[in-house]
């Protein structure tokens, strides 16, 4: 595989166009966005559709990722869970503009094991514990003294002690058909490149940009 560090974060890090691997690659570019971006380097927008096929799209955080795919956290009773209730399918996009640099990724969702949930849920912050049980994602909310009495009303129940995995928060792995590979180049000259699954394997095209 090419060499893809750079000094430079906004210099082309070699031809990233000849990887084989589009899970490498996705490593290296991630390293270089979290050395170069000043803040939620993982950020990314994942779109959903319902039964209904209307769109939707929304900024959560990459929690984890590997060659069966991306992980990300959620209620599974919000706009966004219930979504992938009714259509398990979703796509993805990391923006990354100090690095001029984009990945796109869609692919059939699956839920993560609860082994994966508790554990993760566990290394989180307890007070996002807590708001993870107090929040009813997406409902309507009163005014946010209803939902900061609920948070102060958890705290004092569980004091010190551990903090249960509320069974409607879980997490979901979305795994790639396709990924697609994007750097920004002089006058919109672009590099694209856009890996799809084949069998066990992955099939590589460049794409005009």
């Amino acid at each position: 595989m090419d060499q893809l560090r750079t000094d430079d974060p906004k210099a082309p890090s070699g031809d990233f166009t000849l990887s084989d691997d589009p899970f490498a690659l996705f490593s290296a570019w991630m390293r270089d966005a979290e050395a170069a971006e000043p803040e939620d380097p993982n950020a990314m927008a994942l779109a959903t559709a319902g039964s209904d096929g209307l769109p939707d799209v929304r900024m959560v955080l990459l929690k984890g990722f590997d060659a069966h795919g991306f992980v990300f956290y959620t209620n599974v009773q919000s706009a966004k869970g219930e979504e992938l209730a009714q259509n398990p399918q979703a796509a993805l996009v990391l923006h990354w503009k100090s690095l001029r640099r984009q990945i796109r990724a869609r692919g059939p969702v699956t839920p993560v094991t609860p082994e994966e949930a508790d554990a993760y849920f566990e290394s989180r912050r307890r007070e996002s514990r807590l708001g993870a049980i107090a929040s009813q994602q997406s409902r309507p909310l009163a005014d946010r003294a209803t939902l900061m009495a609920t948070v102060t009303e958890l705290a004092s129940r569980y004091e010190d002690g551990p903090i249960p995995r509320p069974e409607h928060w879980t997490g979901f792995r979305i795994s790639p058909v396709s990924l697609e590979f994007w750097q920004n180049g002089d006058y919109r000259l672009h590099d694209r490149v856009r890996f799809t699954r084949a069998g066990d394997g992955w099939s590589r095209s460049r794409l005009y940009p």
